[in-house]
């Protein structure tokens, strides 16, 4: 999902000017140079590269990434409840860890690009609950997903636009997610055509890579709401602008409608989503089995 327009002033230039503000008589610590040292280390820290500490796995995104893997160890057992528990797990919790890192994505570019305000937030720690509403960003489309195997997109982070250096930035802030998504896709493609021997957790790998490549396909679509749009936003008119925001809050829901209530959409959607799955080296017969088990109460 794209990120948010400007919601909030450049944090960390405060810091700097509340030392700048300091004197002899008011810090008690004043010697001759040390401000100057002070200030100079604060400002390295605002602009330097990311602090180890800034950029960490949360316990959240590790456990979110241990209920897919544990999926996958199920989905390899002698059990057709296995297979469709396993399966569930591994596409959910794929899903969920794939969705930390296109936020992710967005952040880190967003933060090299100048708006250090995301680390605050904690963007950068890949906890899923970061990204707006855990419950409208986060377990809404996973149920949707469960329910009618549409990826919906769901987390957003939000970026102070002012902040960024150029709008080439901004546009890469916003192409970065999408691609995320692409790049999973190909990865787990390629493992599972080159590393799985299991067919049930191969069709769940293909089924998790569709979804991916789904994914990249639905946000690089140039409609306000979604990082397509931002991605061209930064270079369009004033007016251009104003027409994306006023129907930004309902064009993506409009999208999703035709994709999940109008067969004909949804069905010329897939097909071209499975044949691009092959084009990129998959399989996707695989990919149907693995959303048959995904699916499984629905057969």
């Amino acid at each position: 999902m794209p990120g948010g327009q400007a919601e909030c002033t450049r944090q960390g230039d405060t810091s700097t000017d509340a030392v700048d503000r300091l004197s002899p008589a008011t810090d008690p610590l004043y010697a001759p140079g040390r401000q100057d040292r002070r200030t100079a280390g604060r400002r390295t820290r605002q602009t330097g590269k990311v602090n180890r500490t800034g950029v960490r796995p949360s316990p959240i995104f590790l456990i979110i990434l241990a209920v897919a893997v544990a999926g996958g160890v199920l989905v390899t057992l002698n059990s057709q409840s296995a297979v469709d528990g396993g399966t569930l797990l591994l596409v959910l919790g794929g899903w969920g860890t794939s969705l930390s890192l296109h936020e992710f994505s967005h952040a880190i570019v967003a933060y090299r690009g100048g708006d250090y305000a995301v680390r605050n937030k904690g963007y950068l720690t890949l906890d899923i609950r970061r990204y707006t509403d855990p419950v409208f960003s986060i377990v809404v489309p996973l149920l949707l997903l469960a329910v009618g195997g549409i990826p919906l997109p769901g987390g957003a982070v939000w970026i102070d636009h002012r902040a960024l250096r150029s709008r080439k930035v901004e546009s890469l802030v916003s192409l970065v997610g999408p691609l995320s998504n692409l790049v999973l896709g190909v990865a787990l493609i390629w493992a599972d055509r080159e590393l799985v021997t299991n067919g049930f957790l191969a069709a769940g790998l293909m089924y998790l890579a569709m979804l991916q490549i789904l994914a990249f396909f639905i946000n690089i679509l140039p409609i306000p709401g979604l990082d397509g749009w931002g991605a061209i936003e930064p270079w369009l008119s004033y007016e251009a602008k104003r027409f994306g925001a006023m129907v930004r809050p309902w064009a993506p829901l409009v999208l999703f409608a035709l994709l999940i209530g109008v067969a004909a959409v949804n069905r010329a959607v897939f097909d071209f989503i499975f044949q691009l799955v092959d084009w990129l080296g998959g399989n996707h017969f695989l990919a149907q089995v693995g959303q048959e088990n995904f699916l499984f109460w629905r057969n």
